[in-house]
C-alpha cells in the first residue's frame, strides 16, 4: 500500500491541474496522493480520471498527509482550516495557492509552527506550460521551498519572490490566462464586425494567438523585437498598433493589472 505523501484540501480545476502535471511528470504515483472535497462531482473526477482516491471531509487528508495543499476559494478558507488547526504543526508543510492569503494569515490560523509556503499557479498548467510564483513562510526551510517547486514545477516554471510581491505575480500569471483569451475572444469579435464568418473569426483568432504564443516560447526572442519584426513601416500593422496606443491599451493593461493586484489584497484582509 502506497504512503500518502500529498494531500489536497480543495479538489478544485487548479488542484486538478497541479495534480495532472504531478501524474505527467511522474512526480508522484496517484496512491501517492489524496485529495477532498464537499462536491462529489469533483470528487468522481479524481478518482475516475486521475485514480487519486478522496474523502469528504478534510479531516482525514490533512491526518494522512505530511504536504496539504490547500486549493479552496479564498473567502473558504478560514471555515475549511481553522476547526482543523490544531492537526498541523512543526510536522506538516502547507503549500497554499489561495489568492490575497498571506503566510501570516495561514500560520495564525493553523497550529504554532506550521510551515507554510504560499504558492500562485496558474491553469495552463493543465498542459505542462503554467507559470508560479512563491515565498516563504516564517517555519518554512529551504527544503520545504523545494518540495514546492518540485510539485509545481511537474507543469510550470516556477520562480521565488518575497511576499510583498505575491499580489504582483498573482495580477499578472494568475489571472494572466484569462487576459489572454479575452483578448482572442475580442480579436473574434471585430474579425465578425469586419466581415468574416463567426466560425471562421474563432478559428482565425485562436491558431493566430497560439502560434503567436508557440513562436514566442520557442524563438528565444523577447516579445517586443517579435512585434517589430512584423511591423513594417506604413503598414498594416502599425496601423493597428497605432491606434491601440492612441486608445490607451498600455494605460489599460497597467490599471487592470493593478486592479487585480488590489483585489487580491482586499481578499486577503
Amino acid at each position: 500500500m502506497s504512503t500518502i505523501e500529498l494531500g489536497f484540501l480543495g479538489a478544485g480545476n487548479m488542484a486538478e491541474a497541479i495534480a495532472r502535471g504531478i501524474l505527467r511528470a511522474e512526480v508522484l504515483a496517484p496512491g501517492e496522493m489524496l485529495a477532498s472535497d464537499p462536491a462529489h462531482d469533483r470528487r468522481n473526477l479524481f478518482e475516475q480520471q486521475l485514480g487519486i482516491a478522496t474523502r469528504d471531509q478534510n479531516g482525514p487528508l490533512v491526518e494522512a498527509a505530511p504536504v496539504v495543499l490547500v486549493a479552496v476559494k479564498p473567502q473558504q478558507f478560514d471555515a475549511a482550516l481553522a476547526p482543523l488547526g490544531g492537526e498541523f504543526g512543526p510536522e506538516k508543510l502547507v503549500i497554499s495557492i489561495c489568492a490575497g492569503i498571506s503566510t501570516r494569515h495561514v500560520e495564525e490560523v493553523l497550529a504554532p509552527g506550521t510551515r507554510v509556503v504560499r504558492a500562485m499557479p496558474n491553469t495552463p498548467m493543465l498542459v505542462g506550460r503554467g507559470m508560479a510564483g512563491i515565498c516563504a513562510g516564517s517555519c518554512a526551510t529551504p527544503d520545504d521551498l523545494a518540495t514546492a517547486e518540485r510539485l509545481l514545477g511537474a507543469a510550470a516554471e516556477v520562480i521565488r519572490v518575497t511576499e510583498d510581491l505575491m499580489d504582483a505575480v498573482t495580477a499578472v500569471s494568475g489571472s494572466g490566462p484569462a487576459y489572454f483569451f479575452y483578448l482572442v475572444e475580442l480579436l473574434a469579435e471585430a474579425a465578425v464586425e469586419v466581415g468574416l464568418s463567426e466560425d471562421d473569426a474563432r478559428r482565425l483568432a485562436r491558431v493566430t494567438f497560439e502560434g503567436a504564443a508557440n513562436l514566442l516560447a520557442e524563438s528565444g526572442e523577447e516579445a517586443a523585437d517579435l512585434r517589430r519584426k512584423v511591423t513594417s513601416p506604413g503598414g498594416t500593422t502599425e496601423a493597428a498598433i497605432r491606434t491601440f496606443d492612441a486608445l490607451g491599451l498600455r494605460t489599460t493593461i497597467l490599471e487592470a493589472v493593478k486592479a487585480a493586484r488590489d483585489r487580491g489584497r482586499e481578499l486577503g484582509r
